[in-house]
């Protein structure tokens, strides 16, 4: 059987930014890359209906997980798919409990403290109370979208990946989703920025960085 990663996001390209070249290396070397996608950021779109987003960024998310070599991912906001009844009943910390029971996975990448969107750090946040409560066994390791650096629990046990190979199938990925214009070109600079610099520090090209939360 396949070893599997698991990345838990508040969005859909939230993953790629943070890990999306982890990703495509891991998927490289045969492991089974799944996503858990919380929401969908519908709000930041008022003008046009939720059910338009949503459609426009189910298909942008999945073409993108084609691109990073994925297996599938799981829509916690969305009512109707693939799940039973008794699954649509439990609250977000309950589905997260679930999914994570059947994958069985031997990572998970989520948010990080230092994080500055709201729904990011809840992500963070249930993704902390569920290590707390003993539902999460495997190492958990945190990403950061919008903070540049690290500030808060510097100390953690990290892990340094080099993306040298797979950092183009990372952008190639996150410009799939033309949706979020505005916030492909707000990250875009940033992301460059810093997997770049992370990659010169530790000897590499270009380098991801997760911090051990479990």
């Amino acid at each position: 059987m396949k070893e599997t990663i698991l990345t838990i996001a508040a969005h859909n390209d939230d993953h790629i930014v943070g890990a999306g070249a982890t990703l495509a290396k891991y998927a490289l070397e045969g492991k089974r890359i799944r996503t858990i996608i919380c929401s969908f950021g519908e709000m930041s779109h008022p003008y046009l209906r939720k059910e338009v987003v949503i459609e426009k960024r189910v298909k942008e998310s999945l073409k993108a997980d084609k691109i990073l070599g994925g297996s599938g991912i799981a829509y916690l906001s969305i009512k109707e798919g693939h799940f039973d009844e008794e699954f649509k009943k439990r609250d977000i910390a309950g589905k997260l409990a679930w999914i994570i029971s059947k994958e069985k996975p031997s990572k998970i990448f989520t948010h990080g403290v230092d994080d500055l969107h709201p729904d990011h750090r809840a992500v963070y946040r249930l993704i902390m109370k569920l290590i707390d409560k003993g539902t999460i066994k495997c190492p958990v390791y945190s990403f950061d979208v919008w903070s540049l650096v690290k500030i808060r629990h510097r100390n953690l046990p990290r892990i340094v990946v080099n993306v040298t190979d797979t950092f183009n199938t990372k952008i190639k990925a996150f410009l799939i989703h033309k949706s979020q214009t505005i916030t492909i070109w707000a990250l875009l600079w940033k992301m460059i920025l810093k997997d770049l610099i992370s990659g010169l520090v530790n000897g590499y090209t270009y380098a991801e960085v997760f911090y051990k939360l479990k």
